[in-house]
């Protein structure tokens, strides 16, 4: 996943909100997540978040203040967003986006051909390629068995190490590269999470601030702390703010142990409060599920909207008004982000493709010599990626709703009807509602109703 050098913003933290494998690289600008209208001139490179707003660095060691809010609250709301958080980091360890990168490592071929011809730089060149595609972050390698140069062969992790390409990361995913008859020419490490990239992903969706520490002091990327040691969970005061955090141990690629402390301040925490700590549980995961909805809408749901409008196959047929070549433009722009894509022109529709169930649409127009000649909507996720995303992330099941017509659902057979919002049993679960109004594709209402297990875990 590619990361960003800014900053979060605390005036708009959804503009970094995770979406993990493909589906997690949503780095969204502010906005609710309704239907928008997009022209010509809109800049994929563009994020409207405004400048970072970061807390000052502390003097001196963190000071423990008196509480501003409820105790239970704060704790209930730090607890939830730790969980979310760890979530996000699991994503880098096991998941698709993980299986995902281990593929394309055992299938590139440069990369293996490289291998057994022990060229060093080769397997550099294969594995800054691999990065450059945006499929992993970091590669070692290290040849551990005989290649077509009759090397001598090394006990698996140990042998030459012939790369080692990426920036600082968390999260090493080990793996072993094979050759002809499946024999074992090299082990690898690699990750999908960047230590910055982490860090904003894991800022976006809890609204907070990261930090990064090991042996007592934050590393480079992520929020400064003052050095030394610092409880797992509690408070602290940074410059004139009291802030609340909590933590959770991860590993640096590509060894080592850290802890990620994610600080919330009181005043942003009191929206989350409810009458009980149940109450304060739900409100945190209602905004979680919020945010990675109005994610789907954001900056790089408008990357996809300018390589529509830019696209030459596309604008040739709309200004031809073809609809047979309309859709072969459309085929060839879906399943890089785009899940579904549709174009008109002329006051009539050419083409609709992609799947039936989509949300989150995002509109533009389509212009030629300066002149509009169409319009399309387009959508970078559907129904399924919303339901995988809001149970691996959030830890909630959804059901989906087009009017009466249930169209996803992670419950179970005969769902019954959850109420909107409270207590549901379900089979002898027990579950607390929220939902979320959201759109269709091309337009409409798209109601979800998320369900949290009780007891949450």
């Amino acid at each position: 996943m590619a990361s960003m050098a800014r900053r979060v913003s605390r005036s708009c933290p959804a503009a970094r909100v995770g979406a993990v494998l493909a589906i997690l690289a949503c780095l969204s600008g502010c906005g609710s997540g309704a239907h928008r209208d997009v022209g010509v001139s809109v800049s994929a490179d563009v994020d409207p978040s405004p400048a970072p707003a970061r807390p000052p660095s502390a003097a001196g060691p963190p000071a423990i203040t008196p509480r501003s809010l409820p105790a239970s609250c704060a704790r209930k709301a730090m607890q939830v967003l730790s969980d979310v958080a760890t979530r996000v980091y699991r994503e880098g360890v096991q998941s698709e986006r993980a299986a995902t990168a281990e593929y394309f490592i055992d299938t590139s071929l440069p990369l293996r051909q490289a291998v057994e011809h022990g060229d060093a730089a080769g397997v550099r060149a294969a594995a800054r390629a691999l990065i450059a595609a945006g499929r992993i972050t970091n590669l070692r390698i290290s040849r551990t068995g005989a290649g077509s140069s009759g090397a001598p062969s090394a006990p698996l992790g140990g042998g030459q190490l012939l790369a080692d390409v990426g920036p600082p990361a968390l999260a090493p995913i080990p793996g072993t590269l094979t050759g002809a008859g499946d024999a074992p020419i090299a082990s690898f490490l690699t990750s999908v999470w960047s230590d910055t990239g982490f860090v904003l992903e894991t800022e976006g969706i809890t609204q907070g601030f990261a930090s990064l520490r090991q042996a007592g002091r934050s590393l480079p990327g992520s929020l400064a702390l003052a050095p030394g040691p610092l409880p797992s969970s509690g408070m602290l005061s940074l410059g004139a703010v009291h802030y609340h955090y909590a933590s959770f141990p991860v590993t640096i690629y590509p060894s080592g142990r850290a802890r990620v402390y994610l600080l919330r301040s009181d005043a942003s925490l009191l929206g989350l409060c409810g009458a009980s700590e149940q109450d304060t549980l739900v409100n945190t995961l209602r905004r979680v599920a919020a945010l990675i909805y109005e994610s789907e809408s954001g900056a790089h749901a408008l990357q996809q909207v300018r390589r529509v409008q830019y696209d030459p196959a596309l604008l040739s047929a709309v200004a031809s008004r073809d609809p047979l070549a309309t859709r072969e433009a459309i085929e060839g722009l879906l399943h890089e982000h785009v899940v579904r894509l549709r174009v008109s022109a002329g006051g009539r529709l050419l083409s609709d493709v992609g799947g039936p169930y989509v949300l989150a649409p995002v509109s533009g127009s389509l212009r030629e010599g300066g002149r509009q000649i169409g319009s399309f909507v387009l959508s970078i996720q559907d129904d399924e990626g919303y339901k995988r995303l809001a149970q691996r992330l959030a830890g909630v099941r959804v059901l989906m709703y087009m009017g009466t017509e249930l169209v996803k659902n992670s419950l179970g057979p005969a769902p019954g009807e959850p109420p909107a919002e409270g207590p549901y049993t379900y089979r002898g679960e027990r579950f607390r509602t929220f939902t979320i109004h959201a759109e269709a594709f091309p337009s409409g209402p798209l109601r979800i109703v998320a369900l949290v297990p009780i007891p949450y875990s």
